[in-house]
Order: C-alpha cells, then sequence, then structure tokens
C-alpha cells in the first residue's frame, strides 16, 4: 500500500468528478495487485467481496469499527433520519441517464457503504449519517511496474463543523490501523482470489 498525492486520483478521468464535485478528496491509496491485467477490476472487486466484511478484520480494527458503531447508536449518528435519503440525497440521484446505477458487484450486507455505479474499472460506493457523508472510489490503474493496481480515493463532506471534528479525530486511528489493516485484507484477497473465488 502506497498513500499518493491527491492528483493521483482527480487528474485521471473518472466519473465519479462529475458527481462528486462538492466532495473534497481526502486519502488516496494505491494497493498492490501483481500480474493483474487491465479486464481484473471485476476479479478484485470479487475477491474483496468473498475475504469478508468488517467482521473479518483482524482485531483491533474489529474493535474500533465496534466501538465506533457504540459511539453511533449511543449519539444517534447512524439513524435513518441522519442517512441516505434521509438527511442526505444518495448519489444515486445524481447519475446521468449513461450511468446507471449497478449493484451487483458491490452490494453486500456486511458492509455499512451502499453502491453507487460499477463499471469496467471504477466503482463508487456512499455512506451517510450525522457526522459526514463520504464515498469510496475504487478505481483499475496501470502501475509503473506495468502491471495494474487497486486505487482508493475517500471522498467526504462533513456536517457542518461537528463533522469536521469528527474527521480530525478520527484520522490517527484511519491511518495507524484501518488503512494499514484494510491493505492487508484487500492485498491478500488479490493474492488468495482463485481460493476466494472457488469456495
Amino acid at each position: 500500500m502506497a498513500r499518493l498525492e491527491t492528483s493521483a486520483h482527480t487528474e485521471l478521468n473518472w466519473r465519479i468528478h462529475e458527481l462528486a464535485s462538492d466532495f473534497t478528496v481526502e486519502d488516496v491509496w494505491s494497493f498492490r495487485t501483481p500480474g493483474a491485467g487491465p479486464d481484473d477490476f471485476p476479479v478484485m472487486l470479487a475477491a474483496m467481496r468473498a475475504a469478508g466484511g468488517i467482521d473479518n478484520q483482524p482485531g483491533v480494527a474489529k474493535f474500533l469499527f465496534a466501538f465506533r458503531w457504540k459511539l453511533g447508536e449511543l449519539f444517534g449518528w447512524d439513524k435513518p433520519a441522519a442517512g441516505l435519503n434521509s438527511r442526505i440525497a444518495s448519489l444515486r440521484d445524481r447519475l446521468p441517464s449513461d450511468l446507471p446505477a449497478t449493484s451487483t458487484e458491490l452490494d453486500d450486507d456486511r458492509l455499512p457503504l451502499k453502491p453507487v455505479y460499477a463499471l469496467e474499472r471504477e466503482a463508487a460506493l456512499e455512506i451517510a449519517n450525522k457526522t459526514v457523508h463520504a464515498l469510496m472510489h475504487l478505481g483499475w490503474v496501470q502501475g509503473v511496474q506495468g502491471d495494474y493496481e487497486l486505487r482508493m480515493a475517500v471522498l467526504v463532506k462533513p456536517n457542518g463543523s461537528f463533522g469536521r471534528r469528527y474527521m480530525a479525530a478520527i484520522a490517527p486511528f484511519r491511518y495507524l490501523v484501518i488503512y494499514p489493516a484494510l491493505t492487508r485484507r484487500w492485498e491478500q484477497a488479490w493474492l488468495d482470489r482463485e481460493q476466494l473465488l472457488t469456495q
């Protein structure tokens, strides 16, 4: 895994740019997928899904997610009235006619993020609550070694000053625990893809 400059996302011709001009790019990361070719993005998505959701994360990451959901329960951050199609309109409402909403490759009840669209080389998911409306953009890009690699960009629209403080407070946990755990899970999913996809 490598953290990249914002331009590694913004300078590429992704469809998400049409939909999320009012979001800020928070993070951009690359994930190693040795031997990957240009048509392997759906394989990577399927392997990531087969590798499991939050419950299959390492202990510390799993604890942090559980702690966050408990805080959300206590303070009402994650109530339906604070989420998608209530406080916040889904990004699906912005989709142009040539970009239909798709969920087959991404829909997973084990994850809090909901699919917006999936194409041959990019996909987007979203989550909204009382703190933030956030997007996870996944893209398939040719790396410097010639193999293709997974890129993840996190785009956010905080809910006022509270949302900005929330994002600042969780930043150390994202960088020190969540992203490294995610990297190990996703990079291993690529290496184990044949086994995972035949189970």
